[in-house]
């Protein structure tokens, strides 16, 4: 049945947590699909006043989503940016700084573990990923870029992944999106997109592939990828005379600031497979009625997934499928900012639009 198989997994991957300023839920599945390519990152403190939700949706291989979920979160932590306090900048470069993790000798072997097999050319994967054990793998090292071995020359991986998240920190939200993963946030109820779906018929993506030599058919770059902005994809960014912001596929996200208020009552982060199924205002009505009746976002999420699968192969809804809900606490908000900062920042165009 080509990339499908005859009868959907749905048995799911689920957690749910909460600390004093937010509770979640997730849930996963891989569906009809023949393998599982979605990853995700769920650290409710991150730090002390920070919260961390990605989701990753890997194509061709699923080593490039796991390897995000296992290093982005790192990478925004231990950036310059962030120690001064510019978080969108620090999550700029740790978007950036994937693709760069990813070569060399050092890439290599960390791709290779979780999953591709060989030098990842193919594209072939592994049918079983283990999760990261203790030891190298969960510390941050400085010395990434200085390991010598067989396959230091490695440009990179030829799959690659969206990445899209968002990171609460006090009464701010970031959202940070590379792909056509979506996050949406439910403000009294009605939805409001905080990222763009990367699809390179979109005018400002079509500009920049077509200026770095690539071109688009039938809404593929290249003829071959279905969105315009991802981490990974190596060899969709080889133009030396152009910035990585300018090549023909970027990782660079795009950003957006939100000034948390108490009209704010939670997020949904979820890969296409989601978005190709419901729009951002079904899911938003769909999980305001689940949260009246279940105790855990994870059995919202479950039921969505179930909402969304397709009931035979083909077309829409035969995806895997990743999401997360974040309900924002909100006491912790009041007491974040005063009742003047809400209505001042919230008045002067923080307010997102679809």
């Amino acid at each position: 049945m080509g990339v499908y198989l005859s009868t959907p997994k749905t048995d799911k991957l689920s957690a749910d947590g909460e600390n004093s300023r937010v509770r979640f839920g997730l849930s996963s599945m891989q569906g009809w699909r023949t393998t599982m390519e979605d990853a995700h990152a769920a650290l409710p403190d991150l730090d002390e006043c920070t919260s961390f939700f990605g989701v990753y949706d890997g194509h061709g291989g699923k080593a490039v989503s796991k390897f995000c979920a296992r290093h982005l979160h790192k990478q925004v932590l231990i950036n310059d940016a962030n120690s001064s306090g510019d978080l969108p900048t620090s999550l700029h470069k740790a978007f950036l700084r994937m693709d760069e993790m990813m070569k060399g000798q050092r890439g290599w072997r960390e791709l290779t573990e979780l999953g591709d097999k060989g030098n990842k050319i193919s594209g072939m994967i592994d049918d079983i990923i283990w999760p990261p054990k203790g030891g190298d793998s969960d510390k941050i090292r400085e010395d990434w870029d200085t390991e010598e071995g067989p396959n230091s020359n490695f440009p990179g991986p030829t799959s690659g992944s969206t990445a899209c998240v968002a990171v609460i920190r006090n009464d701010k939200l970031i959202v940070a999106n590379a792909g056509d993963s979506r996050c949406v946030i439910s403000r009294k109820g009605q939805a409001y997109n905080l990222s763009t779906d990367h699809k390179p018929d979109l005018e400002e993506e079509r500009e920049r592939i077509l200026g770095a030599g690539g071109f688009v058919v039938a809404g593929r770059v290249n003829a071959s990828l279905n969105l315009s902005r991802a981490i990974g994809d190596m060899e969709l960014k080889q133009n030396d005379l152009l910035p990585v912001e300018r090549q023909i596929v970027t990782a660079e996200p795009e950003l957006k600031t939100v000034q948390l208020s108490e009209d704010d009552e939670f997020i949904v982060l979820a890969c296409d497979g989601i978005w190709d199924c419901m729009s951002s205002q079904e899911v938003v009505d769909f999980v305001h009625k689940q949260l009246k009746t279940e105790d855990k976002i994870s059995s919202v999420c479950e039921k969505l997934l179930n909402r969304c699968v397709a009931p035979t192969s083909g077309g829409e809804g035969c995806d895997n499928m990743t999401v997360i809900v974040v309900q924002f606490k909100k006491p912790a908000l009041a007491v974040a900012t005063s009742s003047a900062e809400q209505s001042a920042t919230t008045a002067e165009g923080m307010r997102p639009k679809i």
